[in-house]
């Protein structure tokens, strides 16, 4: 047989063996173009990689249901309302939670996804506003598009949008291509660029390094998914990590701490000093103030203290006094002492009782009984010493019975008044030591003890007064000076950090862990007593933990700490 005779036989053979690899080769893609399954509208062609199998028929069906209800949801919180949101929240999570059970075989591991989605459609349902449902919203989306990323079927007739506004997951779906940004609502409606369907681990599964996306450290607000320059300083984009998206930690170099004047400083158990100060003011003791009056009409003669605020001494002469009536009664007492009769004793003895009632001393009396006669102008005398602090007469006022002609203050021991606020007053008792310094007088502390605490509050600065007795031998203790009163309590041993150190986020206390290597991780404590400059940790921190007590609130606008503890206002992005 001649070879081209052979040629001509064989070759028909060669072309069906050609034709034959070719169906084996492209069969699957050839099935796949006709029945569809990589018809999508998307950027990017189904997910490299897949770990799992399409959904089951069954949970096909119940899942694009599920998606019909997110489209109501995603226009809802377009035009920031909650018309419909918990009838449509029921609906999407009685679909998935039915996808969820028909989903079995190759495909369970896309169950995760579904379990998520029913989880958050129930949160969204009972969320009181727009703000509150785009947290559980942004969950939702996260498991939709994962799904859809590894079932391509799902991605008929969908388009998928990015917000770079919104940090953590900013993706969500629509059917139509006009951008309604679900995220920002009608403030930004048209905030947004078309994205990709990229597959996304199951919820729990990507570890602490994976890459969320790329950001400026100089501009936070500027973030893509893979690295590049800042398209507003041209630095390159710094990787952020979930896990650090997750806990707020940020990244501050040496030369940024610096600039911003960042100081840090530990944590760390010691004795709690747990005294108060408050301003006080020195007044005198009311205990010991006298006043001088009289007990009968009169005329004053002559006046030997004729000023206010000269110091007397007990028993020296204040003022003379002309009395017609004491003067009667003088007499009336010589003419009774003249007549040695036992009948006249009496008279004497009664005699006697007036004068003294009327204020005259008994040494008085004896010298009237002596001389034999009246005293026409009879002294009256200073019942304590001290300094006079009101004067009311002059040198030949007349007076009447029940006047108060001076007001006498000693000084030997005076009172310090101190106003203490409200919520601290559980923590002041009576007997309890203080120290008093004067301003004027810078280095010397007086010791003394709460005395009183009075039992009503001023209502003007809801402050309560408390009584501080204090000996005053020097007299450099005068009323109406101010003073600065602390008072003493020592706390056992207690974990502290400055005062400083605090950031106050409304109901939230925050605090800046300096983890190392330019981190810093904001962390929420609870607090508990309030020392002279630091405060007590209750929770949050552990001995050695070091914080940051300079600068945190720059530190704080910088970090973007938003969606880690939703205390700046909020943000919608969950994760």
């Amino acid at each position: 047989m001649s070879p081209p005779t052979t040629r001509r036989r064989i070759g028909p053979w060669l072309g069906l063996i050609a034709i034959a690899a070719l169906l084996i080769v492209a069969w699957k893609p050839l099935v796949g173009w006709f029945s569809g399954a990589t018809s999508h509208t998307g950027k990017a062609p189904a997910p490299h990689g897949a770990h799992a199998a399409p959904l089951p028929a069954p949970a096909l069906e119940y899942t694009r249901a599920a998606f019909e209800s997110y489209e109501a949801l995603r226009a809802l919180l377009a035009q920031d309302s909650l018309e419909g949101l918990p009838t449509r929240a029921g609906e999407l999570k009685s679909a998935l939670q039915q996808a969820a059970e028909a989903t079995h075989g190759d495909a369970a591991p896309l169950a995760a996804w579904l379990h998520q989605g029913e989880e958050a459609a129930s949160q969204l349902a009972t969320a009181k506003d727009a703000e509150a449902a785009r947290i559980p919203f942004a969950r939702l989306s996260e498991a939709l598009i994962a799904l859809a990323a590894a079932d391509p079927r799902l991605q008929e007739g969908w388009h998928v949008f990015e917000c770079p506004m919104v940090d953590g997951v900013n993706q969500w779906l629509q059917r139509e291509p006009k951008l309604e940004n679900p995220y920002m609502g009608r403030r930004m409606l048209a905030c947004g660029t078309s994205s990709e369907w990229r597959a996304a681990s199951a919820p729990g599964a990507h570890g602490e390094g994976e890459v969320a996306h790329y950001t400026c450290p100089m501009h936070p607000s500027v973030k893509q998914h893979g690295p590049g320059a800042c398209p507003i300083c041209g630095m390159d984009l710094t990787p952020v990590t979930r896990a650090e998206l997750e806990s707020g930690v940020i990244l501050v170099d040496d030369a940024r701490r610096q600039r911003i004047g960042v100081k840090t400083a530990p944590a760390k158990a010691a004795p709690m000093d747990l005294s108060l100060r408050a301003l006080g003011r020195v007044t005198f003791d009311e205990k010991s103030l006298v006043d001088v009056t009289l007990k009968l009409d009169g005329y004053i003669h002559e006046l030997r203290v004729n000023a206010t605020g000269e110091p007397v001494k007990k028993g020296a002469v204040l003022f003379t006094l002309y009395s017609p009536e004491l003067y009667a009664a003088q007499q009336e007492y010589l003419l009774a002492r003249q007549s040695q009769s036992a009948a006249n004793a009496s008279l004497v003895g009664a005699a006697r009782k007036r004068l003294e009632l009327w204020g005259l001393s008994p040494a008085q009396i004896e010298r009237v009984a002596q001389r034999g006669q009246p005293v026409e102008n009879m002294p009256f005398l200073a019942p304590a010493s001290g300094y006079v602090l009101e004067k009311n007469i002059v040198e030949g006022a007349a007076v009447k019975a029940g006047e108060r002609l001076f007001r006498i203050a000693p000084l030997e021991k005076v009172w310090v008044e101190a106003d203490v606020y409200e919520q601290d007053l559980a923590r002041v008792k009576p007997g309890q030591p203080v120290e008093v310094t004067l301003p004027y007088l810078p280095g010397k502390t007086y010791a003394g003890r709460v005395g009183y605490v009075y039992p009503s509050l001023r209502g003007a600065t809801r402050t309560g007064r408390i009584r501080v007795e204090l000996p005053n031998p020097e007299l450099e203790l005068k009323p109406d000076m101010y003073a600065d009163v602390r008072f003493v309590m020592k706390g056992g041993s207690r974990l502290q950090i400055p005062d400083s150190a605090v950031i106050y986020t409304g109901p939230r206390r925050l605090v800046f862990v300096d983890l190392g290597e330019g981190r810093l991780r904001p962390q929420e404590v609870k607090l508990g007593l309030k020392g002279e400059s630091t405060y007590e940790v209750l929770e949050g921190l552990s001995p050695g933990d070091v914080v940051v007590t300079s600068g945190n609130f720059l530190i704080a606008a910088e970090s973007r700490i938003r969606s880690a503890t939703d205390a700046f206002g909020g943000s919608h992005a969950a994760h």
